[in-house]
């Protein structure tokens, strides 16, 4: 089967909802992120446009990424008892280029595996360092 890049928000959506149904079900991941998101629909929609944004580089686009990931982990791991390790950072990372690869290549997708993997060592080290403010 021969794959396209990812081109489009709709790719970006395919490929940030076929990741979600991956974590939901993961039995390390699944509980921290069924937990913490109550609206998946909504959820869904924020993520493919901050990654919209992340991979195409737009400031016009009619959706506009809102939100704080920094926040949003750090308390995530704080309700979790500061247990957010490098080994979910790791299982999240897989999870994601192993999406990517079902569904897609070239340099989009390359970039896509390259961002998460610079976003996660961010979000992995910001996540600490909130601890040690605490």
């Amino acid at each position: 089967m021969n794959k396209k890049d990812i081109e489009t928000r709709d790719d970006v959506f395919l490929l940030v909802s076929s990741f979600y149904i991956k974590v939901r079900k993961d039995t390390v991941l699944g509980p921290f992120f069924n937990n913490a998101i109550k609206d998946w629909d909504e959820h869904l929609e924020k993520l493919t446009t901050f990654w919209e944004s992340s991979l195409f580089m737009t400031r016009k686009l009619e959706k506009k990424y809102k939100g704080n990931p920094l926040e949003a982990h750090v308390k995530v791991d704080k309700e979790n008892n500061n247990t957010i390790s490098e080994l979910h950072f790791g299982l999240w990372l897989n999870l994601w280029f192993q999406t990517i690869d079902e569904l897609f290549e070239g340099d989009y997708a390359e970039n896509a595996k390259r961002r998460a993997r610079k976003m996660g060592t961010f979000l992995y080290l910001k996540i600490f360092e909130a601890r040690m403010k605490e």
